[in-house]
């Protein structure tokens, strides 16, 4: 059986990723596509198919090897971790905790190849920090659960696609932190995350720092050319095909059009920006360099509408379809 085994960590109890996962494995395309193992709670996946009206039979399972992996059935990891009146919408540390132990959980199945790639719907970062784990998100507290010291946060949108050389850090903090050699890095997560998907040869566009690029040294204090230009050159020294660094406000627009594969962004904002701006509701979220594949919806835990069944799955339903292309057979 070639289609991967995908588990899907249910995020935050509390908020939409519940219901989110109930949507979308209502879709039959699903399961032509993997074999999804949610991660999570029996119990609050049955509140959510009553919450968003889909007739789904919670399959409640103590390891891998007992899912049916059949559309109409959704097979769950059962952890039972959360309380049955615990409400939806509101931030709680018992939910920060149960968010933790999925992803745990998952991680060590992927680790031991029970599992081919894990999807992770939302968590709260301060319901996470709440319950004793201090993580920014999951980008790092997977790299600490796989004993991984350095890792990219890759965001993947239609005709677009942006990784991170620095990301949940302040703007100068960002500046300083970022050298040659974490930009070459960067880099080549990036080109072997796209190659792995079937790209024999990415076009990568690396941003500059400063406006337009620096304008020749006329912006900032010359970062360019000592933090970009020397990772540009060991990598066309490889015979990458690397371009950079070039101005962000054109870039994102020549990458839309066609021109590259992927962007390298220098800090948070000038990679996410642009990613929102396009497909704020079909985003995805992968995290280069792990010794697993990880994809993820790129929206919060959405507390406003938790509960409400108004939650969209197409973010999830595009995390799945990315899992699969990059998960190895």
């Amino acid at each position: 059986m070639n289609r991967p085994r995908i588990g899907i960590t249910m995020g935050d109890p509390t908020g939409v990723g519940p219901e989110v996962i109930v949507k979308a494995l209502a879709h039959a395309e699903v399961y032509a596509l993997c074999r999804p193992l949610v991660i999570g709670d029996r119990l609050r996946l049955q509140q959510a198919c009553a919450i968003t009206g889909r007739e789904l039979a919670i399959h409640a399972v103590h390891s891998v090897s007992e899912a049916q992996f059949a559309h109409g059935t959704l097979d769950c990891l059962d952890l039972a971790l959360v309380p049955e009146a615990l409400p939806f919408g509101v931030l709680s540390p018992i939910a920060g905790e149960a968010a933790y132990r999925y992803v745990e959980r998952a991680a060590a199945l992927a680790l031991e190849g029970q599992i081919d790639a894990i999807c992770t719907a939302p968590l709260n970062k301060e319901a996470l920090n709440a319950a004793g784990h201090q993580f920014p998100g999951h980008t790092e507290l997977l790299a600490k659960l796989t004993g991984t010291k350095e890792v990219s946060l890759m965001l993947l949108a239609p005709n677009l696609r942006v990784i991170h050389v620095t990301t949940h850090i302040g703007l100068i903090d960002a500046v300083a932190k970022i050298d040659a050699g974490l930009v070459e890095r960067t880099i080549a997560r990036g080109r072997d995350l796209l190659r792995r998907s079937g790209i024999e040869e990415p076009r990568i566009a690396v941003c500059g720092i400063n406006p337009h690029a620096g304008e020749g040294g006329l912006f900032g204090r010359g970062e360019e050319e000592f933090k970009i230009v020397p990772a540009m050159v060991a990598c066309r020294a490889r015979g990458w095909r690397v371009e950079g660094p070039l101005p962000a406000d054109t870039l994102f627009f020549r990458a839309l059009r066609g021109d590259f594969d992927l962007v390298v962004a220098m800090y948070h904002d000038q990679g996410h920006a642009p990613v929102k701006a396009v497909a704020f509701d079909l985003g995805v979220n992968v995290t280069a360099g792990l010794p697993v594949v990880r994809t993820s919806v790129d929206h919060g835990t959405a507390f406003d509408i938790a509960g409400t069944g108004k939650a969209d799955e197409r973010s999830l339903l595009e995390a799945l379809r990315q899992a699969a292309v990059l998960a190895p057979r």
